[in-house]
């Protein structure tokens, strides 16, 4: 049976070396954590969990605590971030908070009485008992995709500003002067900085903003789709439409289609993120694209990075990927005055 003394010996380490890399105790570089655990998989070793639980007071158990957990974009950065995690002897658990701001707190509490090494938050409570509540938690945590203001924590999220603001001038050069958006859950960072991006980027066209063209789908397929259905309905209906995220999307394209529209001669339609099956969803929507797989990798490296360091203060550090434009077929030069 392979020992700890196998493990060292073949990564050329000491065995308290093997033992901090293998318990992500202490102050080990990412390039000798994986020497380690390459060393222990090829001589078979395998820790005890149990023992190691006991031993530091915390499982190997990383929690992860999305909005909804139905949405591509969490799907993929779920797959990823669950393999960098296994990288370094982590499972991930999965919750969905339903974008409950109690039901959040509930999980929360949960995982945390369950001894879990870290969190990876995406944050839906925005009160003030909310934020104090979560800087009371000691176990080490990242939030990702939302930004909390008042909350001292690690933040990892794309510039959301920048891309709506790409959205609303690409579809503005195609002539359209009434154009309406599809907003997230009111109150939230992501969906306030994406509302953000698109009147800053029509007053900067010159262009009036009608508010009544902003309306709130709560990043949710359903609602996006009765808020479409009564902005094309409208006498002034706009003549594009721009989504704040994938689900919305798809909800505003199924209300087009069952009135009659098509896209993008009678409607231009953008969102933020892919759809699902964007390539064989006809027309192929003009998107703009977060770096998922870097989001997950640099939360995944910020969260090791404060469960290694065992509650030692670090500053807080805030990561922003910037976006990409990807033009589809859905855009068109508006068919209306």
């Amino acid at each position: 049976m392979a020992t700890i003394r196998d493990v060292a010996r073949l990564a050329g380490v000491s065995i308290s070396t093997v033992s901090l890399a293998l318990n992500g105790t202490g102050p080990v570089s990412a390039d000798t954590q994986k020497k380690v655990w390459d060393a222990a998989n090829a001589v078979g070793y395998s820790p005890n969990p149990l023992a190691q639980s006991l031993k530091i007071g915390r499982t190997r158990l990383i929690g992860m605590v999305v909005g909804d957990i139905s949405n591509p974009f969490f799907g993929r950065m779920l797959k990823a971030v669950e393999r960098a995690m296994l990288e370094h002897g982590h499972l991930l658990v999965v919750s969905d908070s339903g974008v409950d701001p109690e039901r959040e707190r509930a999980i929360l509490e949960t995982l945390v009485a369950q001894r879990v090494a870290g969190i990876i938050l995406t944050p839906v409570g925005t009160s003030k008992e909310h934020i104090e509540f979560l800087q009371s938690l000691e176990t080490p945590m990242v939030l990702v995709d939302h930004k909390l203001e008042g909350l001292e924590a690690d933040t990892i999220t794309s510039d959301n500003v920048l891309a709506s603001a790409m959205l609303t001038e690409h579809v503005i050069r195609f002539g359209h002067r009434r154009i309406a958006h599809i907003a997230g859950n009111a109150g939230l960072w992501t969906a306030e900085r994406r509302k953000d991006g698109f009147r800053s980027t029509m007053a900067a066209a010159g262009l009036d903003v009608d508010e009544s063209l902003i309306v709130d789908g709560d990043f949710d397929g359903e609602r996006a789709y009765a808020e479409t259905m009564r902005l094309l309905t409208r006498a002034d209906r706009p003549t594009a439409i721009i989504a704040a995220n994938n689900v919305m999307a798809l909800g505003a394209l199924q209300a087009m289609i069952d009135l009659g529209f098509r896209c993008p001669e009678d409607v231009s339609l953008l969102t933020v993120d892919d759809v699902p099956w964007g390539n064989v969803i006809q027309p192929r929507i003009t998107m703009v694209a977060q770096d998922v797989d870097e989001i997950a990798r640099v939360t995944s490296d910020f969260l090791l990075d404060r469960i290694r360091a065992g509650g030692a203060p670090m500053p807080a550090r805030n990561h922003v990927l910037i976006p990409r434009l990807v033009i589809g077929q859905s855009c068109a030069p508006p068919s209306v005055p």
